[in-house]
């Protein structure tokens, strides 16, 4: 399902890009429409309708639904409209209910305001992490808030209620990647992150495998990075006792020791670590390894040892297929969906209902590895252990 505030936002963006389609969408009417508009003013557009509403009675509303749009399609249901003109003016109902709700009552979270906060986050990262981070920690006490009001367990099952212009399971991953770059200019941030990890592992248990690795390493990761080498030794060693095999986790526990921005460098506890887990006969992901503990003999002008391990990575890879799907700097999960969100001349409900139908299933998950001596993608110029990854 795609919601009516994502729809109604790719709408309002592609009338602003496009001339030929700002034409086409004469008419069209957007939550950008109620801005104008003074509270007497939506009232009276909905008793228009025949609905009759005031503070209390909405605020009723609003405690037992998630979003204005659930309280608005049982409105709609409920009547019948003669033509495309009286449908598409229909859309009023949603959009008057939806600006009443964040005018009225701003402390109670909706997935509209949720929608907003999301992507004003996007638009700010170009400001930088911490300006981006600041929006989003509210998004975040939201998206909590909402997991409890409606007793959600799962990010799925989240998702599949939520239809919005980001999905929640690729959010809260941006969301921890923002924490650690903000965590960078101040320290907060990064007990943010440990606060967002240590939610996340407790609330999502059925989540991806590979997701709750990334959160795991993100979450011992930023206790490193606070000073407390203690906890995130601890956290390592109970996770790799539970599952020796996890080849990433040897990789996460020892790149604390090497990627670190405090003092805490220690090249010999980096390699103590890599080399215990390359002793694990079926470790995952054993060719990672030994490419790690290469470009640490490598960094440390050990050429001889590098050539060695780089020849057992070698010879790893011919043993084993070895997927190639994991970022030196993270592993990162991905849902894609190509929506196609019809034209401009018809009514929200309709235009989520074609857009669910066109848009089929989310594509598969897609999981990209970048080589510590490749190019970065950031496009830098330099290679990615120099940059991103460093």
């Amino acid at each position: 399902m795609i919601s009516w505030v994502a729809m109604d936002r790719i709408v309002e963006n592609k009338r602003a890009a496009d001339a030929g389609y700002r034409k086409q969408a004469v008419g069209k009417v957007l939550r950008s429409d109620a801005k104008r508009l003074t509270d007497g003013d939506l009232l009276a557009k909905l008793r228009s309708f025949g609905i009759e509403l005031d503070r209390p009675s909405l605020e009723r509303l609003c405690d037992q639904a998630l979003s204005a749009e659930e309280i608005a399609q049982p409105l709609l249901d409920q009547r019948t409209f003669h033509g495309r003109h009286e449908l598409m003016e229909s859309d009023w109902i949603w959009i008057c209910l939806s600006a009443l709700w964040q005018r009225w009552f701003p402390d109670k979270p909706s997935f509209e305001g949720l929608d907003d906060k999301m992507q004003a986050g996007y638009e700010l990262r170009a400001s930088g992490a911490v300006a981006a981070c600041r929006v989003w920690l509210e998004a975040w006490s939201d998206v909590l808030r909402i997991l409890d009001k409606a007793g959600m367990q799962s990010i799925q099952e989240f998702d599949e209620r939520f239809g919005g212009s980001q999905s929640l399971f690729n959010w809260i991953q941006d969301l921890e990647d923002e924490l650690w770059n903000a965590g960078l200019e101040d320290r907060q941030f990064l007990t943010a992150r440990i606060a967002l990890c240590e939610e996340g592992l407790r609330r999502f248990r059925s989540d991806d495998g590979l997701m709750i690795e990334n959160r795991r390493r993100a979450l011992a990761e930023s206790y490193y990075e606070l000073g407390e080498t203690d906890k995130a030794e601890a956290l390592y060693r109970e996770w790799l006792d539970a599952d020796p095999c996890w080849g990433w986790g040897w990789i996460g526990w020892s790149d604390c020791y090497r990627f670190t921005r405090t003092e805490g460098r220690d090249w010999n506890r980096c390699e103590q670590i890599l080399r215990e887990g390359l002793s694990i006969a079926d470790v995952r992901d054993r060719a990672d390894i030994a490419h790690r503990l290469a470009d640490a003999c490598e960094e440390q002008g050990r050429g001889e040892e590098a050539a060695e391990y780089r020849r057992q990575a070698q010879r790893s890879a011919a043993t084993v297929e070895v997927s190639r799907s994991i970022s030196s700097a993270g592993k990162v999960l991905r849902q894609k969906t190509r929506i196609n969100f019809g034209g401009a001349g018809l009514p929200l409900s309709e235009m989520s209902n074609l857009a669910a139908t066109l848009r089929g299933t989310s594509a598969p998950i897609t999981r990209k590895r970048i080589g510590r001596n490749e190019l970065c993608p950031c496009g830098s110029g330099k290679k990615f252990k120099k940059c991103c990854g460093a």
